[in-house]
Order: structure tokens, then sequence, then C-alpha cells
């Protein structure tokens, strides 16, 4: 769930800041996997996707009205919509869609091959130099995604789970691309404000089912939908472009290497979900092809 360069924080805020920053997004952006896996026990996965979004919204708003930052154009507005179209409706409703059937820990080591999917996004339209050696990478990622695949319900067949949140994955990586220049002009909060906003509104025909979902759902499920909006959709987004403030875009990727064996972590404690041989495998394949792209692949 990486974002393009943000502005510098004030240099009070020192390196333990950062690197605090970095570890609490990582939790909480590792949590949203299993803890999505709770909530599908109550919601559907399009009507938890869009109560997760309206509980996000009026907390990033209020931070907009707060701070009173630059307000975007209407062109900008537009490419805001489209990423919120992209990265946070389309993201959620497959990724939600996909954990039906995935585990949480399979589900994140698919999603942590973003970063590859979106170099080959920026080289197709954005003309970005692609080295030798992130082909290779590139290739060994994706036998890592076939591999965990494999271990999943229906594999990669159309319309089984593990597609599903490999499409997620896809969404995001265009979601990134979409970004890029918006947070270069207006910043990641700005950016996260808006993005999360649309993506709300256009997942908000399914609110009223939530709703009603919700007169029904247990404790747990209602716990986890509260939790999904507030920690991982708001917190954690703040959390993350302070770090990127400290370390820089670049550096500040590299923690999210942490997010799938986290995830795994918390799937256990969380949901008793014991990972497969074969997704542990797969992932550590496809973590080596992200970790090669991102160091050696890129111009």
């Amino acid at each position: 769930m990486t974002t393009a360069t943000t502005p510098s924080v004030p240099p009070t805020l020192g390196p333990l800041v950062g690197l605090g920053a970095a570890l609490a997004t990582v939790l909480l952006w590792a949590s949203a996997f299993p803890v999505v896996r709770i909530a599908l026990g109550s919601f559907d996965p399009v009507p938890l996707a869009a109560l997760r979004f309206a509980i996000a919204t009026p907390l990033w708003l209020a931070w907009f009205f707060w701070r009173k930052p630059e307000r975007p154009s209407f062109p900008a507005l537009a490419r805001f919509l489209l990423c919120g179209l992209v990265g946070i409706a389309l993201y959620n409703v497959l990724l939600n869609s996909g954990q039906l059937t995935v585990s949480a820990g399979a589900a994140s080591f698919i999603v942590n091959t973003v970063p590859v999917i979106t170099a080959i996004l920026a080289v197709v339209f954005l003309g970005e130099g692609f080295r030798g050696w992130a082909w290779g990478g590139t290739a060994l990622s994706f036998a890592g995604v076939v591999l965990i695949a494999s271990g999943q319900p229906g594999g990669l067949s159309f319309g089984a789970g593990a597609m599903l949140v490999f499409g997620a994955a896809c969404c995001q990586a265009a979601f990134f691309v979409l970004q890029r220049p918006l947070v270069g002009a207006y910043g990641a909060k700005t950016c996260a404000t808006f993005v999360i906003a649309f993506g709300a509104l256009c997942l908000s025909p399914w609110l009223p089912q939530a709703l009603v979902q919700a007169q029904t759902a247990s404790p747990q499920g209602l716990a986890a939908v509260l939790y999904l909006g507030v920690a991982p959709a708001a917190i954690g987004y703040a959390t993350w472009s302070v770090a990127q403030g400290c370390f820089g875009a670049s550096r500040a990727a590299n923690f999210l290497y942490l997010v799938p064996p986290v995830a795994v972590a918390l799937a256990f404690l969380l949901v008793a979900e014991t990972p497969s041989v074969v997704t542990i495998v797969g992932g550590a394949v496809a973590i080596a092809g992200v970790v090669i792209v991102n160091t050696w692949g890129r111009d």
C-alpha cells in the first residue's frame, strides 16, 4: 500500500518517530487481512467495503476542514474520483470477495506483489525504465503468486478467490500510478482524504444493505468493521504519511515487506489460521521477486 513521494515532515520528527510510524503502519495494514475475515462472518463483501469507508471518510474530512490544505482543481477532482473508484471501491470489493475463500496470509502475500505490477504499469504508461533484473524479478514474483494460488480453492481459475485477490492487487497498482502526480501536487494526506471520500461515494449504493446487515451482525463483526474503518483506513494512512516524510517514499516502502509475515502471525492469533507450506514458500518467492524489482530493476 505505498504511495508516491510526499513532502518532508518537520525536522523535529526524528528517525525514532519515523520508525514508530512505519511499524505502526505495518501492524495496522497487516491486521486488516485477518480482521476482514472476521467481518465477512457478518457482512457481504460489497456492503462491508461500503460501511468500512463510510466510517473512515468523516475522520479524513474532519482533518481536511481542520487543516484547510489547498483545494484540488476540477481536473484533479476528476482524477481523484477515478482513484477512489479503482483504489478504494474496486480494490476492496475484489479483496473482500477473494477473502471469502483465500486465507488472510495468502491474500497478504498476493497483495504484496503490488510494487511489481506498479513498476510494469509505470513502464507501459509513464515510460519509466525497466532493467533486465526487473523482468527476472517479475517472473519470480508471479511464480510465487501461482504457487500460492495452487494451495487455495480454485487456484487461479477465473472467478476463484486467488484470482480476485490478484485483481485487487492490479487495482491498487493502477491506483498508485494514477495517484502519483496528485501526491506531488497536493500531498499524501489531502490525496488520502479525497480518494477515500470518493471511494466511499462509489460504494454508497450498498451502504443501506450494510446497515441492514449490521442489525443482525455479531458483536465481533461490528467491532471488526469499526476497526477496519478507523485503524487501517484512517490511522494507517496517517502514520504512513509520517513514515514517508521521515524516510522518503523508497526507503519507507521497504518496511512493507513486513506486512505479509505480520499478517500471517495475526491471522494465527485472531482467526486460528495456520498457513500451509505452499503458502509460505510461494509467499517467500513472491517477496523475493519484489525485492529484486525494487532493488536492481528500476532505472
